[in-house]
């Protein structure tokens, strides 16, 4: 990991400032790599607080002093800086974030040399969403036409990565449901992660939540069996009966499960796919409450590397099958929950014999849940060459797992 200065500050990031409030800054860089034909937006939006100026924001949101026991060590956790904005009303939290996100799908196209019109689906990941149709709003606003599917995923910081293993992964079709994957083979798709965590958590008093989490968004192109050309993958549910990391479902679902699954499927209407999953809940009503930073290695490390191995293991037989069993994943897209989670994983990977870089990307933002993996995918692009595979390792609370490996270029 290595020490970034202020994302405003980036070369080739562009900082602009949305007139809601007292103003917003916004800021997003656009990232193309024209030998794969794939291209993305990532950014984010509000002030930068760095580790020492967070302090007196968290103090405000819980209404008291944060006491010097109760900081965190961020940097040792790999942030450096995250990203909140000011108080607003609904009206304006929903305005700011159809802006940010019909922007983001704009440049995300403009980065694949798409128009808007031509994309034919939309895939967003959110945690804690600001309305319920929020994807087709910003498909709406951005110009994509309203004959494209759009699908909202709220698998938590697994958004992404889960909207990804849908666009690519047929075996995830479920009976009664329509089969993404296969719909979307050969087709114009955006997908990835639009986190507005700074409203989301700004009535929470949790001291945690409030030092980890902060705003940004990553949107990634993607034609199925083209650009990314599925290997194998797989969905996990490791359901968090203690409440680890307790999150309040801001979205519709029946609190049942759905064919032995968490994770309920529903269509309110032709353009539109809801992949919802159930949650512990915060006891009081709160949007999150979570155990210290030990709490979430031990909820996240021991199944996500079940879930890797069982990943890996089954791409090995596949190298083998196609009589390229030298053929190593060239770098894994890992959620950036927490430094020490990632260390951790790779090396307890490492002493099952399984070994591929995992870069850490994204210390100039926090914990910015589904947007995590499509930042670190976009900064990692331009190393990318045709014919590489990579690994995508999701993970989020409730707890859901996805990784896949897929195959990249055009």
């Amino acid at each position: 990991m290595t020490e970034n200065n202020s994302f405003f500050e980036r070369p080739n990031v562009l900082n602009e400032t949305i007139q809601i409030g007292t103003g917003i800054p916004f800021a997003f860089e656009s990232v193309t790599n024209t030998a794969l034909g794939i291209g993305g937006a990532y950014g984010t939006w509000g002030d930068s607080y760095d580790n020492a100026r967070l302090r007196d924001l968290v103090s405000y949101r819980r209404g008291e002093y944060l006491q010097d026991a109760d900081v965190m060590n961020l940097s040792e956790l790999g942030f450096l800086s995250r990203h909140h904005i000011q108080d607003l009303n609904d009206a304006d939290h929903l305005e700011l974030e159809v802006q940010i996100g019909a922007r983001m799908l704009r440049e995300a196209a403009k980065a694949n040399q798409w128009n808007p019109e031509d994309v034919d689906a939309v895939l967003i990941g959110m945690s804690g969403p600001v309305s319920h149709d929020y994807v087709p709003l910003i498909c709406e606003r951005a110009g994509i036409s309203s004959k494209a599917l759009k699908v909202s995923v709220h698998k938590a910081c697994d958004g992404s990565v889960g909207s990804l293993n849908l666009a690519l992964n047929p075996r995830l079709g479920r009976k009664g449901s329509m089969n993404i994957a296969e719909e979307l083979k050969g087709k114009k798709v955006l997908l990835g992660g639009i986190e507005g965590l700074s409203r989301f958590t700004s009535n929470s008093r949790d001291k945690y939540a409030l030092q980890l989490f902060g705003n940004a968004a990553g949107i990634i192109g993607v034609v199925p069996g083209e650009t990314f050309k599925f290997l194998v993958g797989k969905d996990h549910e490791a359901f968090d009966d203690e409440g680890v990391l307790a999150v309040h479902m801001y979205y519709p679902h029946s609190r049942q499960e759905e064919n032995g699954s968490k994770v309920e499927i529903t269509q309110s209407d032709p353009g539109h796919i809801r992949v919802a999953g159930l949650m512990h809940e915060p006891e009081h009503g709160g949007p999150i409450a979570m155990a210290g930073p030990m709490g979430m290695v031990k909820l996240f490390v021991r199944t996500g590397v079940k879930v890797v191995t069982d990943v890996f293991n089954e791409y090995a037989e596949l190298m083998n099958k196609l009589g390229t069993p030298e053929k190593k994943i060239s770098v894994g897209i890992v959620h950036h929950a927490n430094y020490k989670i990632n260390q951790l994983k790779a090396k307890q990977l490492q002493g099952l014999g399984i070994e591929f870089p995992m870069p850490w990307l994204v210390s100039d933002f926090g914990n910015v849940s589904a947007a995590s993996n499509m930042i670190v995918f976009l900064r990692q692009l331009p190393k990318i060459k045709a014919g590489d595979n990579v690994l995508f390792d999701g993970f989020g609370a409730g707890t859901y797992y996805d990784v896949l490996a897929a195959t990249m270029g055009a």
